[in-house]
């Protein structure tokens, strides 16, 4: 078959599918909504891994797939419940027809009004078939307007992150780097604009002189020419402009009722850090393998310890090696190695000939950064680098609590802080937990 969009079989083609796609759109929305509550639990555990690494990358596509699965997933349930009542509304016709408004024998007011608001049976079954067409079009729809709002993002990032670096160029960061947020972002808001309005900027002849090349350079950062044809199609009439209307107001509202929640309590919540009046279940290594979660900065064994010695997992995050690099000014290596790399060039780190010589310096400042504490007993660290079971870096060390009698006690992390030039002691956490020897 001729594939020519002129040629008059492959029209029939396409009018004899448009009238089959329904099936299609069952088949597939079935299949997906299957699939995507199989995948949300990765996608979270993913997110709050990048989280943790503070991994700026990782975080922007994490959310982008979380916010898409949100989209998709509330979209193709709407969609699987409109084609089922659709479906529901194709048999009822079969056995009862039209609706025929004088055997209900209603009063001449309101039988005038139902003939004017609910018209015939025939016009539903085809108000039902244009919403699950169009509801299935859009979910793909507003994916890829995620998808281009989050590649503006993480081009801006990018830029930020080039023009945070200490060693960047002054002309790298305000000849380019800075110039093309400026441009990005202006571009953004002219883009956004043309977009609420529903291609204003495209109407106006003073406007196209300056918009049209913006035009042209967005539509591949948003990668909006894989799409363009979906959308001026929806725009062409009444219903996609209504639709379109409603779209941004309807995703906000979406948003603010899935972001609801119901408070018991002024002073209390669920997800209160731990300190000396709380328990953060991602601070005891037990509940953290039981709900799948990640450790929050340090992490102890469990709330109840029975052994004579405490183990402390120390989280590791780039802040830690910011301060090594200040208090240990030779540790700094000339080309900073940390960010986003390709293995295929780098391993992300400085060369072991050059790195294996000063590791020990590198751990040396790190102990000397860092205090532990039981009650008012104190302990220096001894650390070793080591992963924990959810595979986040850190420093590990054991600490002798022999001398601490039975009941609760508090264990608190401290780490050596600057500002500007006076240093300081910051508490980094405090952990609660109660020891009970089981050989007194």
């Amino acid at each position: 078959m001729n594939n020519n969009p002129q040629d008059k079989k492959f029209k029939e083609w396409l009018d004899i599918l448009q009238q089959e796609s329904w099936q299609l759109e069952l088949i597939i929305s079935g299949f997906a909504i299957y699939g995507l509550f199989m995948i949300i639990e990765p996608i979270e555990l993913a997110g709050l891994e990048a989280q943790n690494e503070q991994n700026i990358y990782s975080g922007f596509l994490t959310r982008g797939l979380l916010i898409s699965w949100y989209i998709i997933t509330i979209n193709l349930i709407a969609h699987v419940i409109l084609r089922g009542l659709w479906i529901g509304a194709i048999g009822l016709r079969y056995v009862s027809a039209d609706i025929e408004y004088d055997r209900l024998k209603y009063s001449p007011k309101f039988t005038k009004h139902l003939i004017k608001r609910v018209g015939s049976f025939d016009n539903y079954v085809a108000t039902l078939e244009k919403y699950c067409s169009v509801i299935f079009s859009i979910t793909f729809l507003l994916v890829f307007y995620l998808i281009g709002l989050l590649a503006i993002g993480l081009i801006l990032a990018i830029l930020g992150l080039l023009i945070a670096k200490a060693e960047t160029p002054d002309w790298v960061r305000y000849g380019i780097a800075i110039p093309v947020i400026v441009l990005i972002l202006l571009g953004g808001i002219l883009t956004f604009i043309d977009f609420i309005t529903q291609g204003w900027l495209k109407k106006k002849k003073w406007t196209t002189s300056f918009y049209y090349p913006v035009y042209w350079v967005f539509k591949y950062l948003t990668f909006s020419f894989l799409y363009r044809p979906m959308v001026y199609n929806f725009l062409d009439n009444k219903f996609g402009k209504r639709l379109s209307l409603i779209l941004i107001p309807l995703i906000v509202l979406i948003s603010i009722l899935a972001a609801t929640r119901f408070s018991t309590s002024n002073y209390l919540d669920k997800d209160m850090k731990s300190s000396t009046f709380a328990a953060s279940t991602k601070n005891y290594n037990d509940l953290i393998s039981l709900n799948n979660s990640f450790a929050d900065r340090a992490t102890i064994p469990s709330k109840v310890i029975q052994t004579s010695f405490l183990n402390v997992f120390v989280v590791y995050g780039r802040s830690i090696e910011d301060d090594v690099f200040f208090f240990n000014k030779e540790l700094e290596p000339q080309e900073d190695k940390r960010g986003i790399y390709s293995a295929v060039f780098s391993e992300g780190t400085l060369p072991w000939s050059e790195r294996g010589e000063r590791i020990q310096d590198y751990m040396d400042e790190v102990e000397d950064m860092y205090s532990l504490s039981v009650d008012s007993i104190h302990f220096k660290p001894n650390f070793v680098v080591t992963k924990n079971f959810q595979n986040q870096l850190g420093f590990e060390t054991f600490v002798d609590i022999r001398s601490v009698r039975d009941g609760k006690h508090i264990l608190k992390v401290e780490r050596k802080d600057h500002d500007k030039d006076s240093i300081y002691m910051r508490t980094i956490i405090k952990i609660p937990f109660w020891y009970y020897p089981e050989n007194k």
